[in-house]
């Protein structure tokens, strides 16, 4: 079996063109160099080189194992690499829980920029909108949301907060009409969100102003009350940095003021200092932060578009 430091000077030579070349690029002397060279072809029984007074040139055999010995040699590399970062800490698999549409919006864009700062941590994700025992051990993170955090040893740093408003489809407004009034709302279709934690807030406000009317259709998923909405199947409340930056969807209230919640990502005390752990949270939180204030930049510019085009609109049809 052959020494790994010879087949680095087998690649140092084969790069630099001789012995001496090899020798200054491995910090080594030239006799050390051509000493590995010779114990490499002795043990893999061919000859590497055809040595002349220029220098040392391949042979046909030595040509076709240079892909090989790179390939080893970025193996060591990365074998290195990891076991560097696992002597910091900064290697291993971080379990995340969220929502779908929190993964969606805001966690799975951010991961690649995670990825390339922190390669050896991997990031596997259960998405689901049932909450997760984080304290029993089910993940190590979870990002949750709500108005307030329940009490518990969890160690919580908080993300951003949302602001919910009523919507429907542009569909639903021409086949049906929108609410003029909070208390036309019992006139129309309603849509609820019930999970795990029990009926969202939002959902809450908008039954308790519709006089208490059952909806017509419930679901227990955030991401398919979106799409219950956009495709016409009633009236909800959504966050509105979602449905804000959807065109086909009218916002029919202000922001709700008892419908406000925020997000916080948590972990277990004993995890709040690992070095993986605590690189994943110091980077998600500003990274999802400086996402939503562009994200709301993007909805003004086009909520002003839209408006000017209303305006527009209409002045062209009243000078008709």
């Amino acid at each position: 079996m052959f020494d790994w430091n010879d087949l680095k000077a087998f690649l140092a030579v084969a790069r630099g063109g001789s012995t001496l070349a090899a020798s200054k690029s491995l910090n080594v002397n030239q006799t050390t160099v051509a000493r590995r060279v010779e114990s490499l072809e002795a043990a893999l029984g061919v000859r590497l080189f055809e040595r002349g007074q220029t220098g040392s040139r391949l042979t046909e055999v030595g040509r076709d194992l240079v892909a090989e010995a790179e390939k080893v040699e970025r193996a060591a590399s990365a074998f290195g690499s990891r076991a560097q970062a696992h002597q910091r800490g900064l290697a291993g698999t971080i379990k995340l829980t969220c929502t779908e549409i929190v993964a969606n919006l805001s966690i799975t864009p951010a991961l690649g920029h995670f990825r390339r700062q922190y390669p050896e941590v991997a990031v596997e994700m259960v998405i689901t909108d049932d909450p997760l025992d984080i304290e029993a051990g089910e993940a190590d993170l979870a990002i949750r949301s709500g108005r307030t955090l329940p009490a518990s040893d969890l160690v919580a740093r908080k993300i951003a907060d949302y602001e919910f408003a009523l919507y429907c489809s542009r569909e639903y407004a021409a086949r049906m009409g929108v609410p003029k009034t909070l208390a036309d709302l019992k006139d129309h279709d309603l849509i609820s969100l019930d999970t795990a934690l029990g009926m969202l807030p939002a959902v809450a406000w908008m039954v308790e102003q519709a006089g208490g009317k059952a909806p017509s259709h419930t679901s227990n998923s955030m991401t398919n009350l979106y799409h219950a909405v956009s495709a016409g199947l009633g009236v909800a409340p959504l966050g509105c940095l979602l449905a804000d930056g959807d065109s086909e969807l009218v916002r029919l209230t202000d922001c709700i003021p008892e419908a406000g919640a925020s997000s916080w990502i948590l972990t277990r005390r004993e995890l709040k200092d690992t070095p993986r752990i605590r690189a994943f949270i110091d980077f998600l939180v500003p990274h999802v932060q400086r996402d939503l204030k562009a994200r709301e930049e993007r909805i003004r510019k086009m909520r002003e578009q839209r408006a000017a085009n209303d305006a527009e609109a209409a002045a062209l049809g009243a000078s008709a």
